[in-house]
């Protein structure tokens, strides 16, 4: 069952739809639900909603192995995604992948601030959640966020995914702040990367996994439960993020 509906988001001074998946149980059972929640909402539960035409059909996916999670997804705002996604301005290494310097990002925080102080809430009031069984995911500038989130906020993210993620947008900025983050509540954490995310441009998808890379041998030092997988021939696009759903789910809400 999914359940969508605008809530406004103050910082930013408009109206976003979110979209929440309920497992098929919720009615049936006096229990309560894990929560993941995640960016690009338009992309994450039917295609016939995804921008481009295909999403991560995690509506089907969930129904149809049953697993007891509550996801909620944040529609993307698709003119100010990048502001919104990055914490900070890109830096001086994006240069390597745009080839270009360029002044997006920079509303990150107040992004995330809303999902914890204001969506958060909210959803915990409307629905039968676990409180404190809180898990985030996104892909590309979504990895960059919700890891930017388990830094700003690792009591309440415990669980997090990083789906081929666009690090190198503020490379500099998130490897300072994972090196002085107190990341220790963090129960697990995914990351993964394909060989081939820029299509046929080989020096720039070596350059986007040696970004993950880098990401990764900081978290490893800090949470104990960290994978971080580099698929061959994957690319950046959702035909490829689809088939990494199962096993991302299982890290994410395992018991």
């Amino acid at each position: 069952m999914l359940e969508i509906f605008p809530i406004y988001i103050t910082p930013f001074e408009q109206e976003r739809l979110i979209r929440v998946y309920l497992p098929k149980n919720y009615n049936k059972e006096n229990k309560r639900f894990p929560v993941l929640y995640m960016h690009d909402g338009q992309n994450v539960f039917r295609d016939n909603d995804a921008i481009g035409g295909k999403s991560l059909e995690l509506e089907n996916y969930l129904d149809e192995i049953g697993l007891e999670v509550i996801v909620v997804g944040i529609d993307q705002n698709r003119e100010d995604r990048k502001n919104e996604y990055c914490p900070w301005v890109s830096g001086e290494y994006s240069k390597k992948i745009l080839g270009y310097t360029s002044s997006e990002g920079g509303k990150g925080t107040e992004y995330i601030d809303f999902i914890v102080n204001e969506l958060k809430p909210f959803i915990d009031n409307k629905y039968l959640t676990l409180k404190d069984r809180t898990a985030m995911a996104g892909i590309s500038l979504g990895g960059l966020i919700s890891t930017f989130a388990a830094c700003r906020y690792p009591h309440i993210f415990t669980r997090v995914a990083a789906i081929s993620s666009a690090f190198y947008r503020n490379q500099e900025e998130l490897e300072k702040l994972l090196s002085s983050s107190n990341l220790s509540s963090i129960e697990d954490f995914y990351l993964d990367c394909g060989t081939k995310e820029a299509s046929g441009e080989e020096l720039i998808s070596k350059e986007f996994v040696a970004s993950n890379n880098s990401i990764y041998e900081i978290l490893r030092e800090k949470i104990s439960n960290v994978k971080f997988e580099i698929i061959n021939d994957a690319e950046h696009n959702y035909f490829f993020f689809r088939e990494r759903v199962p096993k991302i789910l299982s890290f994410l809400v395992s018991t």
